[in-house]
């Protein structure tokens, strides 16, 4: 009886340890919002990526860049009808900032995206921007997390 005793409280304890030390790099998020910026403007826009986090959970994605007056890219109509005139692929920043936002979004912390044609560049630095405000709220850190831009 002895030894099934201790052999019981010896299991308990590996497992409550075990579970203990599990949760500490589980990588939960944690509640607040979070953002992650380019280092660098890139043709004169800088990328950032902004998320709000409740329970473990991306609620919220916004993915944009903005100029140097804090102008927002995909507000700039005429740029968007030059993109959507001169690309290919009709692709403007409007649409691949809402399609790279709802993948993070499906995909939650899985920061593999599918690039977007006429619009990889973009795709790379997202992706690059997952990653960072990702690790962000895994910390709980709300300031703004800077990426470097040429790598």
């Amino acid at each position: 009886m002895r030894k099934k005793l201790i052999y019981v409280v010896a299991v308990s304890l590996s497992l409550s340890l075990f579970l203990f030390l599990g949760g500490c790099g589980s990588g939960k998020m944690k509640d607040g919002y979070y953002t992650a910026e380019m280092s660098d403007f890139s043709y004169g826009w800088k990328e950032y990526v902004c998320i709000y986090v409740k329970n473990d959970q991306i609620i919220s994605v916004e993915f944009n860049a903005k100029d140097e007056n804090g102008f927002i890219k995909a507000w700039d109509n005429e740029y968007m009808r030059n993109m959507m005139t001169t690309s290919e692929t009709g692709m403007y920043p409007n649409k691949y900032a809402r399609e790279y936002a709802q993948q993070l979004m499906d995909g939650q912390k899985e920061t593999q995206v599918d690039a977007i044609s006429g619009a990889s560049q973009s795709g790379g630095n997202f992706k690059k921007l997952t990653v960072a405000v990702i690790a962000q709220a895994q910390k709980g850190d709300s300031s703004a997390a800077i990426v470097p831009s040429g790598e």
